[in-house]
């Protein structure tokens, strides 16, 4: 297992124990070193979701998508980020958002 992949399953094990802080320093590293990996931009995406960080929690759910845009997966886990998004918020635009990702993963799926 590369370093890369051994230092994103310790960040899994903080976000598992809801460390988030140090989850997305850990993730930030990564994504330092490789800002094409994936998971560490669907982890990142996740983690400002749950920190309320919604801004950064799109850019991430965003930049998974561009890199892997045949990826249903990742439109469908940006669905969630921008229903999360509209939840905290209230801002309506996250709600026409959510459907045209999901609309995607349907149309990839």
């Amino acid at each position: 297992m590369s370093d890369i992949h051994s230092q994103y399953n310790e960040v899994e094990r903080l976000i598992d124990d809801e460390q988030f802080d140090a989850a997305i320093v850990g993730l930030n590293k990564i994504v330092e070193q490789d800002g094409s990996f994936v998971l560490a931009q669907l982890a990142l995406s996740r983690v400002y979701t749950k920190t309320g960080q919604h801004d950064l929690a799109i850019k991430h759910g965003e930049r998974a998508c561009e890199l892997e845009p045949q990826e249903a997966f990742n439109y469908t886990a940006l669905s969630v980020t921008y229903q999360r998004a509209w939840a905290g918020t209230q801002d309506q635009q996250f709600i026409a958002k959510a459907e045209e990702a999901m609309a995607k993963a349907h149309q990839l799926g």
